[in-house]
């Protein structure tokens, strides 16, 4: 079964920044591509609704995926849907997940 993936405002939102703060720090675009592309990539291939963990600070049904030092944050929407809700720079505190 092959898994549909969407991506929330807030989760594109939040890697358009992520791609800005990397080129700015590095001045390097193509790391800054390659970041990026790594987390795209990770979204769009999940297998299955399943396939990664519980995340620990927001609780079932929240499910995270680790890429480089990013969290994506995702929940389920029905059996071959899922929303990926948030890509959060594991380095800043877990507090604004729930923001």
């Amino acid at each position: 079964m092959e898994v549909k993936v969407n991506w929330s405002i807030d989760a594109v939102d939040d890697i358009e920044r992520i791609f800005k703060r990397i080129k700015e720090k590095t001045l390097s675009e193509n790391l800054a591509r390659n970041v990026v592309s790594d987390i795209y990539n990770t979204g769009v291939n999940i297998q299955f609704i399943e396939q990664y963990q519980i995340d620990e600070f927001l609780g079932k049904p929240f499910r995270r995926m680790i890429v480089r030092h990013f969290k994506i944050i995702y929940r389920p929407i029905k059996e071959d849907e899922i929303r990926i809700l948030q890509v959060f720079d594991s380095y800043q505190s877990p507090i604004k997940l729930r923001k």
